[in-house]
């Protein structure tokens, strides 16, 4: 089944033959890593179908990772807004964030494929934590590139990487943030690709990424529509919100509820809304919406978190935008450091600056764009530890680098 022959053109299932979601996706690779996609996605695939990998998977999401995440009622956030709010608590998996749902599968993928070494791209750190977590686990080498800028202010999660036995090699060219980090992690796949993994971390990049990591993240909305079943009486969220950069956790949690009516919200970075403000072009192995000037030539994206900091969409968000399935909205840095503190005081829940973005569209447009009265599910993917210190200087008014907008 290929995504448009599902949901009128705007479903989330497999893609088709070309690794397309309508205009959208593809592999655009060197020459050299062609093969090395061919052979991850019928790796892929026959795992997937393998009841052996999947029990394996679901074993080590719930022994390991602490899955399922728990959905918590907001109530005194809700009797504040004039609308319920329901938090999907993947803050709590075990790393802190969604991202060790993608890596354990990858890191199984891995082991089967019989590499023996990961490499990784990370903005915030989370996705380069949770791969150095399953490097340390199943017993691989693991480097994780990060921006130098991201190594600056993240530094706490660079640490945690290393003491996991990880290497955090710091990109200094371009923007030295995300987009960099993929780009040098890409390099490192094509001279190493007989022996490495490129443990991708969002639903971008070449085919088969994009549909890999919507998949193993999909436990994340199948997981949350049971929930807010029991809770709503069969019912469903009238809202569903998530942070979007690449757009993992986002995806992951709209694929629980594409077949509803339940609208999905995907909130982006003001200053990196390539849905809205990008055109489309080709990015780190796929075509999808991406920032760029007159000239085809990538802009930079500003944001105050890491993790949002990249200038392009993952394929499949920008295919369900198109399709007008999915609404792709912005909030500023400072409204986001407002829901940040708004969360943290309200409910003693402290989000990460990621989905503090969620939080923040859900606070502006309580009682007018959201009517009074209706259920919001709101995904909480990743926890604020790694985000206190720039917070706080951020709080205090220092410029720091200047980075993150």
């Amino acid at each position: 089944m290929t995504v448009d022959e599902t949901i009128g053109g705007a479903g989330m299932g497999r893609p088709g033959d070309d690794g397309r979601f309508g205009d959208f996706g593809g592999r655009f690779m060197p020459e050299a890593l062609v093969p090395a996609c061919l052979e991850l996605e019928e790796a892929f695939a026959q795992a997937w179908g393998d009841p052996g990998f999947r029990a394996e998977l679901d074993d080590l999401l719930r022994d390991y990772a602490g899955r399922p995440s728990p959905l918590t009622e907001a109530r005194n956030l809700s009797e504040r807004l004039g609308v319920r709010v329901l938090l999907k608590r993947d803050e709590l998996n075990h790393t802190g964030s969604h991202k060790i749902n993608n890596v354990l599968g990858q890191a199984l993928l891995t082991r089967r494929m019989g590499k023996r070494r990961l490499v990784a791209e990370t903005g915030a750190g989370q996705h380069g934590v949770a791969t150095a977590t399953a490097a340390a686990l199943f017993g691989f080498d693991c480097i994780v590139y990060m921006g130098e800028v991201d190594v600056e202010r993240q530094a706490l999660n660079v640490f945690r990487m290393n003491l996991l036995g990880a290497e955090v090699r710091p990109v200094a060219s371009g923007s030295r943030t995300l987009k960099d980090a993929i780009n040098e992690a890409l390099r490192d796949w094509v001279s190493s690709v007989e022996t490495t993994h490129y443990c991708l971390g969002s639903v971008m990049g070449p085919h088969p990424y994009p549909w890999m990591v919507r998949e193993l993240q999909r436990v994340i909305g199948d997981e949350a529509r049971a929930q807010t079943a029991e809770l709503l009486d069969g019912g469903i969220p009238d809202v569903v919100v998530a942070c979007v950069g690449g757009g993992s956790n986002a995806a992951g949690i709209f694929a629980g509820f594409v077949d509803t009516d339940a609208r999905l919200v995907g909130v982006q970075p003001e200053g990196g809304a390539a849905i809205g403000r990008g055109l489309p072009g080709v990015v780190h192995g796929s075509k999808s919406l991406l920032l760029q000037d007159e000239h085809g030539q990538v802009n930079e994206a500003h944001s105050v978190s890491a993790g949002l900091d990249y200038p392009g969409v993952g394929p499949e968000h920008a295919h369900l935008a198109v399709a007008g399935r999915a609404e792709y909205p912005t909030v500023a840095d400072g409204a986001v450091l407002e829901a940040f503190q708004l969360l943290s005081r309200t409910e003693g829940i402290i989000p990460a600056l990621e989905p503090a973005h969620a939080v923040a569209w859900v606070m502006r447009e309580a009682g007018r764009g959201i009517p009074s009265g209706s259920t919001v599910l709101v995904n909480l993917c990743g926890r604020g530890d790694k985000d206190a210190v720039e917070v706080m200087r951020l709080l205090k008014g220092d410029p720091g680098t200047g980075a993150g907008g």
